[in-house]
């Protein structure tokens, strides 16, 4: 009974940050999604999202940034994830890869408006080849570049401790099966680190959809995305109906990644 008691002591706090802060907030943004400005029902809004090539755009320009962010991660981290189970004092190199992650978002963003600028790092160091200013910033290029940077820890360490969780045992029997080392990256390694591939995934595209910082700062709003919509529409407009309604379709879109990987996990259970 004591036992009982204690959880359930333990258990309210969270609860209550769960509801305040999770529940109630998609509640209000469902609320305003479905109302106009006076407060009466209404779906214009999403008639409106729908209806307009512009907001269609946007939905495309989203999952092809996270697609694409997502992929260049993807194949950064994989070999860097491989090679660092194979590395001396592993934790402090898991360390070096941690420590960017404690830099504000905004600070990084910055020094990268330094490193790409005009006047940066990259065009100096351009400038001793004979090579003239390069306008990397506020381009396609750099965009995914730092959100590829940023993203980077988050998809090496799942992948990490997938690849670390395998029995050596495992590849060495595939080797000594004959298999060559891409039969035995195919057959045995990729689908028994899948797991963390696929953590890795839900980790990088997700919240890759909703990016808005780095499209003002580095992109330039050259970069369009439901990320920056929704900032435009709650922050310039204060069109907080149809901000609201982004929101929510933005939260199905990632709803759908995960049930999506959700899904193959259960398939890979069952057999």
């Amino acid at each position: 009974m004591m036992k009982n008691n204690k959880r359930v002591f333990f258990l309210v706090p969270y609860l209550l940050w769960i509801v305040l802060f999770v529940i109630l907030p998609l509640l209000l943004i469902g609320w305003y999604s479905i109302t106009d400005t006076n407060g009466h029902f209404t779906l214009e809004n999403y008639q409106r999202f729908f209806g307009s090539g512009t907001f269609l755009r946007m939905s495309l320009n989203s999952l092809w940034y996270a697609f694409l962010i997502t992929l260049f991660t993807l194949v950064i981290s994989y070999p860097a994830a491989y090679l660092l189970t194979k590395m001396k004092h592993q934790q402090f190199w898991l360390l070096l890869i941690i420590l960017p992650t404690w830099i504000n978002l905004l600070l990084k963003a910055y020094a990268f408006i330094g490193i790409l600028g005009t006047h940066g790092m990259v065009n100096q160091f351009l400038q001793l080849f004979g090579l003239g200013p390069v306008n990397m910033l506020f381009t396609n290029f750099a965009f995914i570049l730092v959100a590829v940077y940023i993203e980077i820890p988050f998809m090496i360490l799942p992948i990490y401790n997938a690849i670390a969780d395998i029995n050596p045992a495992v590849i060495q029997a595939s080797e000594d099966l004959g298999a060559s080392k891409w039969q035995t990256f195919r057959y045995v390694l990729w689908p028994l680190s899948w797991p963390g591939v696929e953590s890795g995934i839900q980790a990088i595209f997700i919240p890759s959809l909703s990016l808005f910082m780095l499209t003002r700062l580095i992109g330039g709003n050259r970069v369009i995305t439901l990320g920056t919509a929704i900032e435009e529409y709650f922050m310039t407009t204060m069109n907080w109906n149809m901000g609201a309604t982004i929101g929510v379709i933005l939260i199905v879109m990632m709803i759908v990644v995960m049930l999506i990987t959700g899904q193959r996990k259960k398939g890979r259970t069952r057999k």
